[in-house]
């Protein structure tokens, strides 16, 4: 069955009819367009032709300077022109009435202070008598040392050895004092040999003009590992 197609809903009639609108509203718009004017600017031309500003100008005025007044005199007076001479019996009045004074005031009385005198109490190398240890010297005190020495066992496991040169001091009263470690191969060593000498008996003292002074020693200890 065929279907036809009412010729009023056929848009292809009114085809002029819309042409023709078209037309219309598009010369409107152009018409619309030319009528349109926006509105004007105007710029406001600067007059360039203006004269310089005049300013006033103040003087500065500074006040004047008053000139540095000149420095004061000072009197002064010389005591020694204050000073009365007078001989040594000459009875002077202080003018102090000591009863005035009460039983309760306490009197500080001055005391003349003997001066001190400092004596040079430094070891001697040499001295007339030197010391002695046991009878003997130096080397018999040494001899006492190296037969009481213990070899560290620190020391002997990494078979350190060598000398320890240490110094001390024989005071008046024949004690060993003031050890100290010159050179030493090892810290282990040293202790060794200062504990030694720290056991160390009583000296006979040494002397200079009769009189028992401090005398100060060098010492070697030997340590060698006997294989």
């Amino acid at each position: 069955m065929e279907l036809k197609k009412s010729p009023k809903a056929d848009l292809r009639n009114k085809k002029g009819l819309f042409l023709e609108i078209g037309l219309c509203v598009a010369l409107g718009l152009v018409i619309a367009a030319f009528a349109y004017t926006p509105k004007e600017h105007r710029i406001e031309q600067i007059d360039l032709n203006y004269g310089p500003v005049e300013e006033e100008i103040t003087e500065i005025t500074r006040q004047d300077q008053k000139p540095p007044e000149p420095p004061k005199k000072v009197e002064v007076k010389v005591i020694a022109d204050l000073m009365k001479v007078v001989t040594n019996d000459t009875k002077i009045d202080t003018g102090i009435d000591f009863a005035e004074f009460d039983e309760d005031v306490e009197v500080v009385q001055t005391v003349e202070v003997e001066e001190e005198t400092i004596v040079d109490d430094e070891p001697y190398l040499n001295a007339e008598v030197m010391p002695t240890f046991q009878g003997g010297d130096l080397n018999t005190f040494r001899n006492w040392v190296q037969s009481r020495l213990r070899y560290p066992q620190i020391a002997n496991e990494n078979g350190i050895q060598g000398n320890v040169i240490l110094t001390f001091v024989i005071e008046k009263d024949g004690r060993l004092t003031n050890i100290q470690v010159l050179r030493t191969p090892d810290r282990s060593l040293s202790e060794e040999a200062i504990r030694v000498l720290n056991q160390s008996p009583k000296w006979s003292p040494g002397k200079q003009n009769d009189q028992a002074v401090r005398i100060k020693y060098t010492l070697p200890v030997v340590f060698r590992i006997q294989n």
